[in-house]
């Protein structure tokens, strides 16, 4: 019996050599996937196949068969690897999971009579056998049961570690046994670059464990802050409505999402496949599980009431131009020393903003032309309980 695993958490921020080296050494075991159906289920669906029905489903799917294929192959449409740019068609597990331990009549009736303006010009001159499509649904099964494939370390990484590790080798056996270059300085120089390129590589990398810049996991629903904050123009705090308010900005709930979906079922780039998972959550009343993306450790607070409503920060001052983003990610660093340079250099509004009348003493300086300008330093920002309390 295969272990199972939940759709939407199987997307890692790695971006660092050493925990990419040693998650692939987990991920090189495979990851399962709880799919709509029960692993029973899709085990006994495949269960009555060679591994070579499977493989000869893959190659279908990625368009090395057949050989005089006069149509797009299924990959050329379906990503299996995570992309840096937003595929608004259904990924391979998107599929997968959507008909995992459904019957092939089903599965056929998607692919050969597709539903929805873009699916229907996609599939136009599809053509496939169906004891081939059955090879592909059954890769697809396997494909639930197995989980994505895992992403190995960058090569480049690995050859660059392992030869500073040789090199330092060689100058340590030279300085100790060998003697084979003729100035030991060389020897001792060639040792101390090496260990310190090393170092840096380790230093690096444990930094990076708690930061992610740049974090951008697939979501369960390809949802494009582009479409929504910038074609159609979306207030963020329609959908983030709790940042003026809150602690955290919150996550828009799939009865929000309904204001508009309710008539809008068909998107002009994702179709109706991502649009259907809106109304499904919806109407099964099972909350949609977004992967989060800005974090912060545990020992950190943080107030979106208190930079959003009461500092009026701009969205963008953190996040970044959201409106020009298809696929989410995390613009800034997070760090310590980015929210401490923050607050050396924002200016607080002290006139018109009610919350800070209190402060007489940097009023009166204000008054008394002692000082120009209040900045959130000035206000006890950088204290160190204030965030770490």
């Amino acid at each position: 019996m295969r272990k199972t695993f939940r759709p939407g958490h199987y997307h890692f921020q790695l971006n660092s050599f050493f925990p990419l080296l040693f998650l692939s050494f987990f991920l090189s075991f495979g990851i399962p996937l709880i799919a709509n159906s029960s692993e029973e289920e899709i085990e006994e669906a495949i269960e009555n196949h060679s591994n070579e029905d499977i493989k000869r489903g893959e190659r279908f799917f990625k368009g090395l068969l057949p050989t005089n294929r006069e149509f797009e192959s299924c990959v050329s449409c379906h990503n299996i690897y995570k992309s840096d740019t937003l595929n608004w068609n259904p990924s391979a597990m998107d599929i997968a999971i959507k008909f995992a331990g459904k019957d092939f009549t089903e599965f056929q009736s998607a692919v050969m009579q597709p539903n929805g303006i873009k699916m229907e010009a996609s599939h136009k001159n599809f053509k496939i056998e169906d004891e081939d499509l059955k090879k592909v649904k059954l890769y697809l099964d396997d494909l639930a049961l197995t989980g994505p494939p895992s992403a190995g370390p960058t090569l480049n990484q690995i050859m660059l570690f392992i030869l500073l590790g040789l090199l330092i080798t060689f100058a340590l056996l030279d300085l100790i046994f060998f003697h084979k270059i003729k100035f030991r300085a060389v020897s001792v120089l060639i040792l101390i670059v090496s260990l310190g390129f090393q170092v840096k590589m380790v230093a690096t990398a444990a930094i990076d464990l708690g930061r992610t810049q740049d974090y951008a996991p697939d979501q369960p629903i390809k949802f494009s802050h582009k479409v929504h904050a910038g074609d159609n123009q979306i207030d963020c705090k329609y959908c983030h409505h709790t940042a003026e308010f809150g602690k955290s900005a919150g996550i828009p709930a799939t009865e929000l999402c309904m204001n508009c979906h309710v008539l809008v079922r068909e998107g002009t780039n994702s179709g109706k496949f991502e649009i259907a998972k809106v109304i499904d959550a919806y109407e099964t009343k099972k909350p949609i599980e977004w992967t989060r993306i800005h974090n912060l450790p545990d020992h950190v607070f943080f107030s979106h009431a208190q930079h959003v409503g009461v500092g009026k920060v701009d969205c963008k001052q953190c996040h970044g131009a959201v409106e020009e983003m298809d696929i989410m990610r995390q613009h800034s660093d997070l760090s310590m020393g980015w929210c401490i340079n923050c607050h050396r250099d924002t200016k607080v509004n002290f006139k018109d903003n009610a919350y800070y009348d209190n402060y007489m003493k940097l009023h009166d300086q204000l008054k008394g032309g002692g000082i120009d300008t209040i900045r959130a330093v000035d206000i006890g920002a950088n204290d160190c309980m204030r965030c770490h309390y």
